[in-house]
């Protein structure tokens, strides 16, 4: 069977590494030294002007009421949110061998069976990310790979404060993990909503970019829904927030304002060829995820296990010339070009060539949509699929699986 173009690539199974954790690599354990933050007297204001453009007097003086000393909302959002937000410095040893290093020949005839469990000096790496506080009793959400491989976490306030922080859940899939650290009448966060989110909008962004701790950036929200492909971390289950307020190695794990100063995404993803963008995941989801992590330790993804493209007349032309299918120019729906074996899809009796054209009632015109549909569901409750085979319309119910290991 000839490959399809990459383009094509879609599997429900959902499948970041985001990169703005910014792990190095180094032998020391000494704590490193910090930069002290330069007082806010200092710093440029460059938002005052682009305040003025906007309409929150309102808040303004609700702000100044409260004896802040915001002069626009930026300020006001960072006043309320800033002491929530937290440095997160994780450190995780890494083997420097390679493991094939001990096929070598050389090494079987001098240790044979007896290889030593270390050749080499411990080797470690530290990141820095950020994270924020979601209730008084030290809860603490951030991004998966800021903390992955290790358990115990430093938890730094914005007051100084430090404390040991538990990792208590970790979900690679969605690159969402919690924290806790024991404390009580913690600052915290108000989370928002991304129902009513629309390009064009204010986005404020909190969290230690490159070990400058509470930097903020601010910006507009440049675009919603963003898939993982698009995004270029494909084996992620997320649609993102794209902002233009500038997001760095550091600011990973921290939160994205609205103008009102409540969390509506969660700053994890960076393209190493971005120019002036940065994606979040959306509250909703994050919160979600974090939920199941509090409540169970893991995360359960649903999986029907297909391979989908979205129907166009260019790759219905293409699929066509490829496999014969015979599709009209004017099919719509999304098209299964595989489905895996051993899978809930291949129980149901799904196969490839399938027009997938509404799921539980809903239309759907693109993988996304259905992917979307199949992560909201529950696993082991039938998915009911309109579909379109071989020029007939037929209902196929699909139960959903947890998403095997494998494929996280």
């Amino acid at each position: 069977m000839k490959w399809l173009p990459q383009q094509w690539g879609w599997i429900v199974t959902a499948l970041v590494v985001g990169g703005g954790a910014g792990w190095t690599a180094h032998y020391s354990l000494k704590p490193r030294a910090v930069a002290p933050e330069a007082p806010v007297s200092d710093l440029p204001s460059p938002v005052t002007t682009l305040a003025a453009l906007s309409e929150p007097e309102d808040r303004l003086s609700a702000a100044t009421s409260e004896g802040m000393a915001a002069s626009n909302f930026i300020a006001a959002a960072v006043e309320q949110v800033g002491p929530a937000v937290v440095r997160i410095d994780a450190e995780r040893a890494v083997s420097q061998i390679n493991p094939d290093t001990f096929n070598n020949p050389l090494f079987r005839r001098f240790f044979g069976e007896d290889m030593p469990p270390a050749m080499a000096p411990e080797h470690f790496e530290q990141g820095t990310g950020s994270g924020f506080i979601l209730d008084s009793e030290g809860r603490i959400l951030t991004n998966a790979h800021v903390v992955e491989g290790t358990k115990t976490v430093k938890v730094t306030l914005r007051d100084g404060r430090t404390f040991e922080g538990r990792v208590l859940g970790v979900d690679s899939v969605t690159d969402v993990a919690v924290v806790k650290i024991e404390a009580t009448d913690l600052p915290a966060v108000k989370l928002g909503s991304t129902e009513k989110l629309s390009p064009g909008q204010w986005a404020i962004a909190i969290g230690n970019p490159l070990g400058l701790d509470n930097t903020v950036t601010a910006g507009i929200i440049s675009a919603i829904g963003r898939t993982s492909n698009q995004v270029g971390i494909p084996d992620k289950r997320v649609q993102f927030i794209q902002t233009d307020a500038a997001i760095n190695p550091g600011n990973s794990g921290g939160p994205l304002l609205n103008d009102r100063g409540e969390v509506i995404g969660m700053n994890t993803a960076i393209r190493a060829n971005a120019q002036g963008l940065g994606f979040a995941i959306p509250i909703e989801t994050a919160k979600r995820i974090a939920d199941e992590l509090l409540t169970s330790g893991e995360v359960k993804h649903p999986f029907l296990g297909i391979q989908m493209v979205e129907l166009t007349p260019e790759t219905i032309k293409e699929i066509n010339a490829e496999r014969g299918l015979g599709l009209p120019p004017d099919e719509s729906g999304v098209l299964i070009v595989r489905v895996l074996e051993g899978s809930p899809a291949e129980a149901a009796g799904l196969v490839a060539g399938d027009v997938i054209q509404a799921i539980n009632g809903r239309e759907v015109k693109t993988p996304t949509e259905v992917q979307a549909q199949v992560e909201t569901s529950q696993i082991g409750q039938a998915l009911r699929l309109e579909i379109h085979r071989n020029g007939a319309d037929q209902i196929v119910e699909v139960k959903p699986a947890p998403l095997p290991q494998e494929l996280r």
